[in-house]
Parts: structure tokens; sequence; C-alpha cells
């Protein structure tokens, strides 16, 4: 990555609660960029549960998962926050008062005055398919995200799943790849229907293959694929010429690397000051499912109210010359003329 990213506040993860608190931050003129190591916004909501419905958001009584981040979009939109995903934040570590320098997996290099984790219960972390020596293959020729289409222009690919990832990315990849071969252990599919009947109009008219099975060898040299062996339901084995393959097993939570930045954690979770919620380290908060504090609840409602409280703590630090005057968006025409609606 080329230069440094300034920028006021760094929000680690970009689920609902990372959303209504770049709202909260724009609302005193403070800027947000946004890491995730998810491929779109929404953290759990999107990823987990789009169409679960939530009963408990206040004033709504029914909304999707999907529904609820499509509406936080929509109302931070005034505040053009920039987003970086399919990105994990990898070191964190504090040089100045105030002063935080970040760096990601892709060597991308932040500085902000403020950082505020809301990574939800942790990284989603790809979970990785039952397949026996797997593990040198990783990252050079077995990928678990796509960053770059082009890594796959003209190559032979292999995807693996059956949900709404390995569907999307099999309608998307197969015009550029030079073959593709979807598996998937039944011929059932849980994605989209649409995404279903467009593939197998793909597999009718010829332009990818659909194998019924599940991957049990592969084969290759210094971590390059070069064949993946697929045992059908039916016991039969067929080897597939592969030079990359993209599984999709599903994604499971972990702290990731958060526990290795100081930070003192009780079950794994990040303590805070329930005025401002506010970690140990000034200028470092912690909303959301990722902290701590007596009487925590667990709740969407409850992290708005923690990234409310943050922006007002995180105001002092972004601007430490000027005095913070409350406002209600209801009564004042500045903030009404930064939403759009004055």
């Amino acid at each position: 990555m080329s230069e440094t990213i300034k920028t006021d506040v760094l929000i680690i993860g970009a689920g609902p609660i990372a959303l209504f608190a770049v709202f909260e931050l724009g609302l005193l003129d403070i800027k947000a960029h946004l890491v995730d190591i998810l491929d779109k916004v929404g953290g759990q909501c999107a990823e987990l549960y789009p169409e679960k419905p939530i009963y408990d958001i206040p004033g709504i009584p029914y909304i999707t998962g999907h529904g609820l981040t499509e509406a936080l979009m929509k109302q931070i939109k005034p505040f053009h926050p920039t987003f970086h995903l399919n990105e994990m934040v990898t070191t964190l570590q504090k040089t100045g008062e105030p002063l935080f320098l970040a760096t990601t997996d892709r060597g991308r290099v932040f500085e902000a005055k403020v950082v505020a984790i809301a990574a939800g219960g942790g990284s989603f972390q790809p979970k990785r398919p039952p397949i026996n020596g797997i593990e040198p293959y990783e990252g050079k020729s077995v990928y678990y995200a796509v960053r770059k289409m082009e890594m796959f222009r003209d190559k032979q690919l292999m995807i693996v799943g059956g949900g709404d990832s390995a569907l999307d990315w099999t309608l998307n990849l197969q015009p550029i790849a030079k073959r593709l071969t979807l598996v998937h252990r039944r011929d059932e599919f849980r994605g989209a229907p649409d995404s279903v009947n467009k593939m197998r109009a793909l597999v009718t008219a010829g332009g990818m293959d659909l194998k019924i099975g599940q991957v049990t060898t592969l084969e290759g040299v210094d971590g390059q694929l070069t064949a993946a062996s697929v045992k059908g339901n039916d016991g039969s084995v067929s080897r597939v010429e592969v030079d990359a393959m993209l599984p999709f097993f599903g994604l499971t939570m972990k702290l990731g690397p958060v526990a290795d930045w100081g930070l003192k954690l009780v079950d794994n979770l990040i303590p805070v000051d329930t005025g401002t919620f506010e970690t140990e380290v000034p200028g470092l908060f912690a909303i959301g499912d990722i902290n701590t504090y007596p009487g925590k609840l667990k709740l969407i409602l409850s992290g708005f109210h923690e990234g409310a409280l943050m922006a007002q703590k995180a105001y002092h630090y972004v601007y430490p010359e000027k005095k913070l005057v409350f406002q209600y968006t209801t009564s004042s025409t500045s903030l009404q003329k930064k939403l759009g609606v004055a």
C-alpha cells in the first residue's frame, strides 16, 4: 500500500453499531474510516441472518438484518464514510496523545486520533474445509475470499459450497475463468433461488460444471494446485484439473488480532467505562458485543446508545480546543443542514 491514511476516527467493524456510530460522529463533524473482514457491510446481521426478523429496534416493529443495514447506510449517506472491506486490522499501537497507528492484513496503514472497536463478538474467520493436507495451499492457490477477481482470470477454478457466497462468486467468476467447477455435497442449495437457477442454466448450457460430492484430496507442488479429487455420493471418484480453489464453508467467530493488542480482557471481552465506553487506553473505545460492563445487554439498541456516548467523548480528542455544545436533530438547523433536510 502507499501512503498512510489519516482520519479522525478508525472504526474496526462495519456492523449496525459501527454504522450508527458513523451517524453520531458525523453530527459532530468527525470523519470516519471503517475496516471489516467481511466483503460487505452489516456484520452479523448481513452475514448470519440477513432475512431473519428483528423485533426489538425501537420504533420499528419488524425489520430484517438486511433491511436494518440498508436503512443505516441510507442514514449515514450525508457523512460519506470510507469502507475498507475484505480486510482485517492486524496491529494497533498508540503513538501519541491522541494518536493511533493501525495496519491491516493488506498492508494498509491508518493514522487516527480515535479508534473504536465495533467488531461484534470478534472477527469472522472462514471455516477450513475437512480436506487433508490443505494447509500448504492456503494463500497460494486456495483462497477463502475474493480480493481481486483478476486473480482468477483464465484459471481452472473450483468453488466448493452451496450458500450465497459460493453461488454469487460462481456467477461472477464464471465469465472470466478458463473453466469453473462448483462442488457441493448435495444437489440442494441454501443460496437465493434466482442464483441457483442461473447456475443451473450455465451448467445446462455447458458454461460450467457441477459436481455433487465432496473434495477428498488435493494435488500440487509448492502450494500450487494442479488437481482435486471429488468423491460423489454414489462412491465414484473423479479427478478435476484445478489451478485455484475457493472453499465457502461458512464463518466462525474468533477474537482475532484484538487479543494481541495488550488490552485487558474479561472472558474475551473488553471492559469499558459506561460513561464513555472508553477502554483503559485513552482514545480507544469498544462498542457493541465486543465490550463488557456491569449490566451489559447484548442488544443492538444497547450498542446504539454506546456509539452515541462514544462520539461525545471522541469529540474532545478530535477537537481539543473546541467546546462541545449538545444539540437535538429535531431543533438544530445546523444539524439538519448536515443531514440535508433543512
